[in-house]
C-alpha cells in the first residue's frame, strides 16, 4: 500500500494548518479507498530546532536524535502532501527547516502542496517547488489554493468551498500515480544501503 505523508507546515498556536490537513486526509482516504494510506505529520510534535547539524544532509545522515527521529518518519512514506500558509510571500521557516534536515529521505519521491493564505498561499508554493527539485523530488502540478477571503469565516474557520473537493480528487489521483511509478524506479538510499 502507498504511504503518503501530509506534512502540516506551520507550528504557530491558533494555526488552521491542522484544520486543513485533517480535511485533506478525510477526503484523500474517501477518494483513494484501500489503495493508500494518509497520515497526518505534525511539525508541532517534533520541535526541531533551527538547523543544527554540523554536516549537510546531502553528506552524511544527522547525528542528533531529533534529527533521527525525524528521518524515520520521513523515510517511511512513498509521498507527500505538504500543508502551508504563506508568511510574507514565503512557506513558514518550520517547513524549510524541516525540509532542509533530510536529502536522502526526500529524493525520488513526488510532493503535492495544499496552501492557504490571502492569495492562497500560491507563492510560497512556488519556493517550495524549487527546493522539491534541489531534493530530487517530482513536485507535482495540481495544487489546492484556499484563499482566507472565500473558505474561511472570519480568517479563522475553516469552511472549504464545494469546488476544492474536486480539486483534492485530481491531486491525489496524480500524486499517487507519481508515487506507484517512481516507488519501482527508486533506488535504495545510500543509508538503506549501508545497513545492509
Amino acid at each position: 500500500m502507498i504511504r503518503i505523508g501530509i506534512i502540516i507546515g506551520s507550528t504557530r498556536p491558533r494555526r488552521n494548518g491542522d484544520r486543513v490537513a485533517s480535511w485533506i486526509r478525510d477526503l484523500a482516504a474517501k477518494h483513494a479507498g484501500d489503495t493508500a494510506d494518509f497520515e497526518l505529520v505534525d511539525l508541532a510534535e517534533y520541535a526541531l530546532p533551527l538547523l543544527d547539524e554540523a554536516v549537510p544532509a546531502a553528506q552524511a545522515p544527522g547525528r542528533q536524535p531529533h534529527t533521527r527521529r525525524w528521518a524515520e518518519r520521513i523515510g517511511t512514506y512513498d509521498g507527500y502532501i505538504m500543508v502551508t500558509p504563506e508568511y510574507n510571500t514565503a512557506a513558514p521557516a518550520s517547513l524549510t527547516n524541516a525540509i532542509d534536515y533530510l536529502h536522502h529521505e526526500w529524493g525520488g519521491k513526488p510532493v503535492a502542496y495544499v496552501g492557504y493564505g490571502i492569495y492562497g498561499a500560491v507563492m510560497a508554493v512556488q519556493k517550495l517547488r524549487a527546493q522539491a527539485g534541489a531534493l530530487r523530488m517530482a513536485d507535482i502540478g495540481p495544487q489546492v489554493a484556499l484563499s482566507l477571503h472565500e473558505d474561511f469565516l472570519h480568517f479563522t474557520e475553516f469552511r472549504p468551498r464545494d469546488l476544492h473537493t474536486a480539486q483534492v480528487h485530481g491531486l491525489v489521483d496524480e500524486l499517487l500515480a507519481w508515487a506507484q511509478a517512481l516507488g519501482t524506479l527508486r533506488p535504495a538510499s545510500p543509508r538503506a544501503r549501508a545497513s545492509h
